[in-house]
This record gives C-alpha cells, sequence and structure tokens, in this order.
C-alpha cells in the first residue's frame, strides 16, 4: 500500500506544477518574434517589387530575394509550431479540439513529436540558407561552403537521430501498452 504524501507537502507540487506559467512570457516573446518575421516579410517583398520594377533585374537576384522570402516564411512556420505546439505540450490546453482550424498535426502533438517537427523543420530553413549560398556561390570561398554544407550535413543527422529515437520510445511505450 502507497503511502498519501501529509498534507505539509501537498502545496509543493501544486507550485511547481503551476511553475509552467512562467513559460508563458517566453511563449507570447516567441508571438512578438514572429510579428518582427512579418515586417522582415513585407520589407523583403517591397525589395523585391522595387529592384524588379526599377531596373534590370537577373533571374539570379530574383531567387535569391524569394529563397529569403520563403527562408522568412519557414521560419515563421518554425515558431508557430513552437508557439502552439510548446504552449499546448508544456503549459495548458488551447482546447481547439471543435475549432475548424486547428492544425491537423496538434491533435497528436507531444515533446517527441515537437521534437522532431522542428529538426524537420530546421533542416528546411538550412537548405534554403544551403541553397541561397551555392547559387551565390561565387562570393563564397571554399572553407565557408565547406562549413556550410557539413553543418547541413550535422542538421541532417541529429534529425534522423531524434526521429530514430523517438520511433524506438513509441514502439517501446506499444510493446508496455500491449502487455498491459
Amino acid at each position: 500500500m502507497t503511502e498519501k504524501p501529509s498534507i505539509a507537502l501537498r502545496p509543493l507540487p501544486r507550485w511547481i506544477f503551476a511553475s509552467r506559467w512562467l513559460q508563458a512570457p517566453l511563449y507570447l516573446g516567441l508571438i512578438a518574434a514572429q510579428a518582427v518575421y512579418v515586417w522582415q516579410f513585407w520589407m523583403e517583398l517591397v525589395h523585391l517589387i522595387s529592384i524588379t520594377s526599377l531596373k534590370a533585374t537577373t533571374e539570379t537576384e530574383i531567387m535569391l530575394v524569394v529563397l529569403g522570402l520563403i527562408d522568412v516564411v519557414m521560419i515563421s512556420n518554425l515558431l508557430v509550431m513552437v508557439i502552439v505546439g510548446g504552449w499546448e505540450t508544456f503549459v495548458s490546453r488551447l482546447d481547439l479540439e471543435q475549432h475548424p482550424d486547428q492544425p491537423e498535426w496538434l491533435s497528436h502533438v507531444n515533446a517527441g513529436v515537437l521534437k522532431v517537427k522542428l529538426a524537420t523543420a530546421i533542416i528546411g530553413i538550412s537548405s534554403i540558407h544551403l541553397l541561397k549560398t551555392f547559387i551565390n556561390a561565387a562570393n563564397y570561398d571554399e572553407k565557408t561552403l565547406l562549413w556550410q554544407t557539413l553543418i547541413h550535413i550535422a542538421f541532417l543527422l541529429s534529425a534522423l537521430a531524434i526521429a530514430w529515437t523517438e520511433n524506438l520510445t513509441m514502439r517501446a511505450h506499444s510493446a508496455k501498452a500491449a502487455e498491459h
């Protein structure tokens, strides 16, 4: 028979659990950071329109600016995943089950799934940066190209390791649940 904790200890677990709300300002700060990215996107879009209307612009110049826009969108998507998924996982339920705009991935989000999604998003962002570098490779030295490629490969390997570990954890959890 397990012993119930004494009444004197009950406030401590309650206080520890309530401390999750200390993360709320962090998520609000990320929302402010996302607003900065919205501003950045519009500034880049205005820049794209201005360079294409004022002078003869090469396809490479347009492609680099468009890749910059895609990069901003991907980072913003990463922020949404962290804000919404992190809040739902670590702070409090959002109760979006009946909302028509609930993201599909949110229904099965947990810390492990969130890690895999974040790693995948980081690879996408890194891919855009690497593509921008290779399109503009003449402006970089070989050392920079090599390091950016190696860093991207490290992101890929890290994401694979995170996904593999999460898969093993899910299998072990499923096997344990099947036993009971």
